[in-house]
C-alpha cells in the first residue's frame, strides 16, 4: 500500500529544498540591488505616463490578454521522476490523494502572477475606467481566480490525451474563451461576459467527458511536462550558478563564429581566448542571456525621458552582463583535460578578463547609438566615456578580485 500524504510531503520536500537552493543564488544583494533600482523607475515612470495616458489607449485589450493568459497559462506541477514510471504506476489508483495535494500546490503557487498582474494593471485600468472602480476591478479579479481553477481542472484532464494536436487545439479554444470574457468584464458587459463564461464551462464539461473514456493517465506524459518545466528553472538558475542536473545545448552559429572566433591568432597563448569566445556564442546560455539584457537596457534607455536615468540604466545593464558572463570561468571547470593543457593560468585569467572587458565595450557601444537616434549628444558622451570606465573599473577590480 502507498501512503500518497506520506509520499507527497516526502517528494514536497525534496522539491522545496532543490528549488530553495538556486533561488538563494538566483536573488542574490546583487540582482535585488539591481531589481530593486529598475522596478521603483520603473514604477516612477509609469505613474508619471498614465498622467497623459490617452483617451484611446486600448486598456481593455491589455486586460483581456494579460487575464486571459494567466488563467489559460495553467499547468499542473505533480513532482514526478522517471523511475515512478516503473515504482509507481502499478499503485496509480493509491494515489488519488498526491495528484489533489499537486493540483492544490500548483493553484497556490500560481497566485503570486496573479497577483502581479492585477497590482500592475490596476492603476492602469483605475486611469481608464474612473466610472467602474475598484469593487469592479476587485471583482474581476475574483472572476480570474475562479477561472483559474476552471482551466487547470481541465488542463489536469487533457494531461490523459496523448495527442499533442488535441491538447493544443484545447489550449487554444479556452485562451481564447478567457481574453472574450475579461474583454466584456472589462468594460462591465456582465450579459456578453456571461455568455461567453457558459461557452466556457461547456468546454471543461467536454474535456471532463474525454478523460472519462481513458483508462489511466498518461505517465510518461506527466513526467515529460513536469521535466520541462524543471528544465526551464534550472536554465535560468543556471545565469547564477554552475547547475550540474542541466543537459547544455550546442549551437552552431556559424556567422557569428567565423566572425570572431575565426579571427583569434593561432597561438599557445590564445587558447582560453577562443575557447571562451566559441563556448559564449555556441553555448545555449550566455549568448541569449547577454542579447536579452541589451534589448532589455535598450528598451529602458529609450523610453525613459530624464537624462540621468537614461545613463544609470545603461550601468546598470553594462553592470548585470558583467555579472552574469562572469561564469563563464566556470562553464568547463568540470572537464579535467583543460588542466593538461600545456597553458599558463595567466593566459587563462587574461583571456577571460579581455573578453568580458569586449563584450561591455560592444554593450556600452550600442547603447551610445540609442543616444545619437534620439540627437542627444550629452547623454552619448557620458555612456560612452561612464561606460567605458565602469567596464575597466568592474573588470579590474571586481572581476579580477573573484577569479583569483
Amino acid at each position: 500500500m502507498i501512503n500518497a500524504k506520506e509520499f507527497w510531503k516526502k517528494r514536497f520536500s525534496e522539491h522545496t529544498k532543490e528549488t530553495g537552493r538556486y533561488l538563494r543564488y538566483i536573488f542574490n544583494e546583487h540582482i535585488g540591488f539591481a531589481l530593486l533600482f529598475f522596478i521603483s523607475a520603473l514604477a516612477y515612470y509609469y505613474r508619471q505616463w498614465l498622467q497623459d495616458l490617452p483617451a484611446d489607449f486600448p486598456t481593455v485589450w491589455i486586460v483581456a490578454l494579460a487575464f486571459g493568459f494567466i488563467t489559460g497559462y495553467s499547468p499542473v506541477r505533480t513532482l514526478l521522476k522517471e523511475p515512478d514510471l516503473v515504482f509507481l504506476l502499478p499503485g496509480e489508483y493509491q494515489l488519488g490523494d498526491y495528484f489533489r495535494r499537486c493540483l492544490y500546490y500548483s493553484y497556490v503557487v500560481q497566485l503570486y502572477l496573479i497577483l502581479l498582474v492585477s497590482a500592475a494593471l490596476g492603476p492602469l485600468y483605475f486611469a481608464s475606467y474612473p466610472d467602474l472602480g475598484t469593487r469592479h476591478y476587485l471583482m474581476m479579479i475574483g472572476v480570474v481566480l475562479v477561472i483559474k481553477v476552471w482551466n487547470m481542472m481541465s488542463n489536469w484532464w487533457m494531461l490523459k490525451e496523448r495527442s499533442p494536436r488535441i491538447r493544443f487545439m484545447d489550449q487554444v479554444i479556452k485562451v481564447l474563451l478567457n481574453i472574450t470574457i475579461f474583454y466584456f468584464l472589462a468594460q462591465g458587459e456582465w450579459i456578453y461576459a456571461s455568455i461567453v463564461t457558459v461557452l466556457l464551462v461547456g468546454v471543461v464539461l467536454y474535456t471532463y467527458s474525454l478523460s472519462r473514456q481513458k483508462a489511466g493517465l498518461a505517465w510518461d506524459l506527466l513526467v515529460e511536462k513536469d521535466q520541462q518545466r524543471m528544465r526551464a528553472f534550472y536554465r535560468i538558475a543556471n545565469m547564477f550558478v554552475d547547475v550540474p542536473h542541466l543537459k547544455n545545448t550546442v549551437k552552431k552559429r556559424n556567422t557569428l563564429v567565423r566572425a570572431i572566433v575565426d579571427r583569434v591568432p593561432y597561438r599557445q597563448n590564445q587558447t582560453f581566448s577562443y575557447l571562451y569566445k566559441i563556448t559564449f556564442i555556441r553555448s545555449s546560455d550566455y549568448l541569449g542571456m547577454y542579447i536579452r539584457l541589451i534589448v532589455i537596457g535598450a528598451l529602458a534607455i529609450w523610453f525613459v525621458s530624464n537624462l540621468w536615468v537614461k545613463v544609470a540604466f545603461a550601468i546598470l545593464f553594462l553592470y548585470l552582463s558583467a555579472f552574469q558572463m562572469m561564469t563563464l570561468w566556470n562553464h568547463h571547470r568540470t572537464i579535467a583535460w583543460l588542466d593538461l593543457y600545456p597553458v599558463k593560468k595567466e593566459w587563462k585569467e587574461r583571456a577571460i578578463l579581455q573578453w568580458l572587458q569586449q563584450i561591455m565595450l560592444f554593450q556600452t557601444f550600442l547603447f551610445g547609438l540609442l543616444f545619437i537616434i534620439q540627437w542627444n549628444l550629452i547623454g552619448l558622451v557620458l555612456v560612452w566615456v561612464g561606460g567605458s570606465i565602469f567596464s575597466y573599473l568592474f573588470i579590474q577590480n571586481y572581476v579580477k578580485k573573484k577569479l583569483t
